[in-house]
Formats: C-alpha cells, structure tokens, sequence
C-alpha cells in the first residue's frame, strides 16, 4: 500500500493495518522456513509496508508534540 493512502486513515486503522501485516509476516516466514513459499518478494513488500506504517505513526506522534509545546 502507498504511503498516501495510509495517510488518509486514522491512527486506529493504521495499527490495525500494522497488527495484520506483522501477523503476514509471521506466516510467510514460516511458509519460507518450510519451503513452501511461492513469492519470495512478498516478504520485503511486508517489511517494507510495516516499516511505512510505522513511519507514519511515528510522524504523527512527533507532530502532537510539537502542537503541546516542543518536544519533550
């Protein structure tokens, strides 16, 4: 998924998002680990979903505190 359309979702919705791909991760490795994978790339696409949703948390939780009064 695109970094601009997760911007658009709220903060709930983005840890959802993050709690299924970790858990897409999780069963992919496992597939991985038992042959039985068919898409290796699947996995970095995961990795690199979770690592866009954290990005975006992340950004936000810096802009609140930035709006309470600098960082603390």
């Amino acid at each position: 998924m695109r970094a601009k359309e997760l911007r658009m979702l709220t903060d709930a919705e983005l840890r959802a998002r993050l709690e299924e791909a970790r858990r897409e991760l999780f069963v992919l490795r496992q597939d991985w680990y038992m042959n039985r994978l068919q898409d290796n790339n699947r996995i970095t696409a995961v990795k690199r979903d979770i690592a866009r949703i954290l990005t975006i948390l992340r950004e936000r939780e810096l802009a609140r505190q930035m709006e309470q009064g600098g960082a603390q």
